[in-house]
Order: C-alpha cells, then structure tokens, then sequence
C-alpha cells in the first residue's frame, strides 16, 4: 500500500534544514503509527513537487532515514517503511494532542449511558448466537439482491441513483408499498401518507421528536425496546412505564393522561406478546378517551409462519391517530436500514422536513434496488423462505427449551424469531451470558428492556434467526448446563 503524498506537509514553525524537517516528519509519522511497515512512500521527485523543496533534499532525507532503519530502499521500487522501524510507543491520543477542553461542561446535552447494549460484532464467529436482530446469509438470495442492484445501477436507472432529491422518496418503492404491502396489514394509504427512514429506529427518532416535548407524556410498555426508551429519554419528555400481560399492552393500565402511546401489538417488544383483536379495540377506545396518538411499531409482522397475523391498530383506526412503523431490516437484511412511516400528512409533512434537516432521504441506490428486489416477487420468495426455516428451528427450540426444563415466558402466537425467557429467582442472566460466552453461546441479557428502578435480572431472550437448526439443541444444552451448575 502507498502513503498518499497529501499526508505530508512542512510545518511554517519548524525548526532546522530543510532535509531535518523532512526527517522528523517522516519518522513521526512512523512512530505515531500513521505510516505502518512495508507502506511505500512518494517517490522523491513526487515528494519534492508536492513540498516545494529540490529532489536532492528529499533524496538525502530518506537515506538518512533508511540509514537509521526507518526506511529501506528496494531496487526499481522506491523507498518503503522499514520491517525493523520502531515500534509505534503505546500512548493516549488525546493526551499527546494536548486535550485542553473540559468536555463535562462543553457537551450540552448526553447521548451516551442509555439503555441499549452493545451486541458482540463477531457474533457469527461463535457456534451458538442466539442473537435477535442479525441475518442468516444461508438464507438471503444473493444472486437476486445482486441482479436488482446492477439494475439500479443501469444507465436509465441515474437519475434515481445520483440526484439529490432533497426530501422526496423514490416513487417506485412509494408505490409497492402503499399499494402491495400495506394492504397485507389492511392499511390503506397515499404517497404523501408515507416517509422512508434510516429503519424503524429512525422512525421512531422522528415521531418522537416531532410529537414530544418536555411538557408531554409518552406511554410506554413495560418492558420494551431498549432504543425506544433511549429515544424518548433524549427527548425530555415525561415517561409512563405500562405493564404488558400474555396479552400485550394493557389498556387499562395507562395513566389518565398521556399525549403518545407507542406499543408493538403483532410481537410485543420482547415477550413477543400478540394483542387479540379486542384489546386493539378497547386501546383504540382508551387513546380516544385520553385525546391521545398510538405509534404502532409493527417491526416483524411478515415473520407470521404460524398463522396469519391479526389486522394491524392503525387499520382500524377509525380517527387517523394511529402512527405506524414498518421496517424490511428483520425481513431483507439489517445493515440495509429502510423503514417507513405511515400516517396523516399533517405528521408526514413536519416528520419529512426534520428529515430532510438531517439526512435529506435514504440514499437513492438502496432505495431503487429494494424497489426491484420487492416488485419483482424475489422479497416474497424470501419471506416464504425464511418462514420455513424459522418455523424448523422453532420447533427444535422449543423441543429442547422442554427436554431440559428451561422457563419460557413468552412465544408468540404468529412466529416471529426469538423465544421470552425466565431463568430461576436469583439468577442475574448478564452474569450468565458473560460464563456462556466463553462456552460458545451468546443469549441476550433482559434488564435492559425494563425500567432502570424496576428492572428484573433473570429474563432472557433466545434468537433463532442467526443459528441453524442443527445447532440449536447442544447450543440450549450448554446452556442447560450452566444454569445448573
């Protein structure tokens, strides 16, 4: 690999020759670890352009470096960074650059110290991820997805690619999902009734923003997804903490007064609790009584394999305060970031300008390739795929969750991928998955979905989404095992 010639520069308040500084700026660079070993640097006459000095200089520079092992010269090749050069020290970076900001009282406003966790990266290297979330690329259709994305790429295709189109979306995916996929879930709605978004987590950032303030309430159910409490405690709002039953969110149960009510009805968010269609009514009923929105976060509704799902709240909706979330990361795949919003353009409009203040749109590729990979039926072939398998290794699961005993706490009705789980009084799971991981299994810890002040330590949750079948039992026996011991 080549240093770029743009990595060097002369220092106006350097000291000493010409040939000094062009030393000291070399070496520095090697001891900083900016310039790594077997590197090649600029050719002196390139090197000599680009500063401004005579290539004599430069030459005379890199032989006293290659002299005192920094560099080492090859024949017809250049000058390269030497095999034996110095080790980079071992420092502190801010320290070095000489921090002199007290960034306890210049940041404004924290981000950091939420409630989401941070999920191992590598979790595709251990034998037994139980994790929720991630894509099993045995079952993706890559050849599909590629042929879509060269598509996207065509000549024709530029416009919708390159241009900026400021805060409108790509029309053809507009259009597959007002007129293919929001009919599954009974919901009928125009373009301007729909918003692309970075996935629902994004979504969710813009309604909160855009219905919350510090003078108003969000209800939310108890437990729920970590990044939503992380959202709406950045938001400032007042929090009201809902307990969900084997039934989902209980209505009667949310306090006399709140102004946005965010709730996961088809696979509560993470007992996988599905709300029967007469408590969607009576919360209905509850949210016009309290004058208040429902925000509806439907994240895994395709991933139905037991059944057909149950008509989402907002096609019920009879009085437009139904917001609804939609994302194709659990269906397609995570890394691909695409959700929508569904709802009155009076919300679409102001949640559209806050995007555009921010991100503009989803970028016009990822957009133009997921319209082709949906209309031309290869996202149906998938989601009846992905069925299939998840319903296989739910099935192993839940025969070895049996075999040894194990507490479970919530399924779900229609599918979906993960299993609620309880371990023993006493057992802090986050202690559990930390002696686990070391035998190969990753589970996800619950504490972090609950209320800090409340928040139980022997939940779990259990993904059958990234492990294939044939794993799963010695996977729930490992675990077993270190539950009993």
């Amino acid at each position: 690999m080549a240093i770029s010639v743009e990595s060097f520069f002369l220092s106006p308040e350097a000291e000493g020759t010409l040939q000094a500084q062009i030393q000291q700026m070399i070496a520095q660079g090697i001891l900083s670890g900016r310039f790594r070993k077997g590197e090649k640097l600029p050719s002196s006459r390139k090197m000599a352009g680009h500063l401004g000095v005579s290539r004599i200089t430069v030459t005379l520079a890199y032989t006293e470096l290659q002299a005192n092992d920094y560099l080492e010269s090859r024949d017809r090749s250049g000058y390269f960074v030497s095999q034996n050069a110095p080790e980079p020290p071992a420092f502190t970076p801010s320290a070095a650059k000489g921090d002199l900001i007290d960034w306890g009282r210049a940041i404004g406003r924290r981000y950091t110290g939420g409630a989401t966790p941070e999920k191992p990266r590598d979790w595709s290297s251990y034998p037994y991820p139980f994790i929720f979330g991630q894509t099993d690329p045995s079952l993706f259709d890559h050849a599909s997805w590629r042929h879509c994305a060269l598509r996207a790429l065509g000549q024709k295709e530029f416009q919708a690619l390159a241009a900026d189109a400021y805060d409108q979306d790509d029309p053809k995916l507009i259009e597959f999902i007002a007129r293919h996929t929001l009919p599954r879930r009974g919901i009928l709605a125009e373009p301007g009734e729909i918003l692309l978004t970075m996935g629902a987590q994004n979504a969710l950032w813009l309604t909160a923003q855009v219905l919350l303030t510090q003078r108003r309430t969000a209800a939310v159910e108890e437990p729920c997804y970590h990044a939503l409490r992380d959202i709406l405690t950045q938001s400032r709002c007042h929090m009201a903490p809902v307990p969900v039953d084997r039934d989902g969110l209980r209505p009667d149960a949310l306090p006399e007064r709140a102004d946005v009510i965010f709730t996961t009805p088809s696979h509560q968010a993470p007992t996988n609790a599905t709300m029967p269609l007469d408590r969607r009514q009576e919360l209905l009923t509850r949210a016009r009584e309290m004058e208040a929105l429902i925000v509806e976060d439907d994240y895994e509704f395709e991933i139905s394999f037991l059944r057909a799902p149950l008509p989402s709240l907002k096609s019920l909706d009879t009085d437009g305060r139904v917001i609804y979330v939609g994302s194709f990361s659990k269906s397609i795949f995570p890394g691909l970031r695409l959700g929508y919003l569904v709802g009155p353009q009076a919300f679409i409009r102001e949640a559209r300008a806050l995007r555009a203040s921010v991100l503009r749109h989803p970028p016009g590729h990822v957009q133009r390739t997921t319209a082709y990979f949906l209309s031309l039926g290869h996202y149906d072939s998938l989601i009846r795929r992905i069925g299939k398998a998840y319903a296989r290794r739910r099935q192993v699961m839940e025969t070895a969750l049996e075999d040894h005993g194990l507490g479970v706490e919530g399924r779900g009705v229609f599918g979906g991928s993960s299993i609620w789980m309880r371990a023993p009084e006493g057992v802090d799971t986050e202690d559990l998955a930390e002696r686990l991981r070391a035998r190969g299994v990753l589970i996800e810890p619950g504490r972090p979905f609950f209320e800090a002040a409340s928040a139980p330590r022997n939940f779990y949750r259990l993904a059958y989404s990234s492990i294939p079948s044939e794993r799963i039992a010695d996977g729930i026996g490992i675990l077993a095992n270190e539950l009993g011991s």
